[in-house]
């Protein structure tokens, strides 16, 4: 058995939305390391070509600026990837959106932008880069890699409805995709962050000592770890695992006392 390869993302293509900055760049400065060509994409153009310039000092990175929130929009993506390659090896479903409010008090807006780009989103930017999905996994198992959270497993305080709706149903999103795309030589996984600093998550970033002393590990998720785990999934030797979603949270979701 030779596992010196077993990591590496020499010569594999990557799609990350939601790229330039929190989860989405961790995983792209991950993967980069690993030898793969990285494309980010994100909704605010300047934001996204300013990530993918910091992040070309670690290899192939390119900006593909794009709101991915509609069906329209992710086909457009998918046409901007295409005109860069013609297979993709690793889609990662990473762009998402958050809205807590009184239950009493909740709107719709806040119900449908977070289905929509949380839910919806993964579903048709999957089916419009089908074709190069496919492509690549001719040559080896293909990766799709969809970013849920443990708000789709279990329960905070907090009064977001559609945020943990929408997490939990792309927890079986993913297990009903693995199924079907099985066929495909293309391995789909999740994986549930727990708490990482980034813009979405606040109270990790502003907040990081209170916060870890309720986490099992004793401190909130590094980059690292959140690379890791991406790494794992998206390389050889994550080629055996499809419809499972890894929890990386530090034990929150699967080793805390109720006491």
């Amino acid at each position: 058995m030779n596992t010196q390869h077993l990591f590496s993302l020499q010569g594999r293509t990557a799609l990350i939305t939601g790229g330039s900055r929190g989860i989405g760049r961790m995983i792209a400065e991950g993967f980069l390391a690993q030898g793969a060509r990285v494309y980010i994409s994100a909704r605010k153009a300047a934001a996204c070509d300013q990530t993918a310039e910091e992040l070309k000092r670690h290899g192939h990175c390119v900006s593909l600026p794009c709101d991915v929130s509609t069906p329209d929009g992710c086909q457009e993506l998918a046409s901007a990837y295409g005109r860069n390659e013609t297979s993709l090896d690793i889609l990662v479903n990473n762009a998402g959106a958050a809205w807590g409010e009184d239950f009493d008090q909740f709107p719709e807006s806040g119900w449908d932008k977070v289905l929509d780009l949380n839910l919806k989103t993964p579903f048709f930017l999957t089916k419009s880069l089908s074709v190069p999905l496919r492509a690549a996994a001719r040559n080896h198992v293909g990766k799709i890699i969809n970013i849920a959270s443990i708000d789709g497993i279990g329960l905070n305080p907090q009064e977001n409805y559609s945020y943990v709706a929408s997490k939990a149903g792309l927890i079986h999103l993913t297990r009903r995709m693995a199924l079907r795309f099985a066929r495909d030589n293309i391995a789909v996984t999740a994986i549930a962050p727990g708490a990482f600093a980034s813009e979405m998550n606040r109270n990790a970033r502003d907040n990081a000592d209170e916060l870890s002393r309720h986490i099992p590990a004793g401190r909130i998720g590094t980059a690292e770890d959140m690379a890791g785990a991406a790494i794992f999934l998206a390389s050889r030797a994550g080629d055996y695992v499809t419809g499972s979603t890894l929890v990386v949270d530090g034990g929150v979701t699967h080793a805390r006392s109720y006491r």
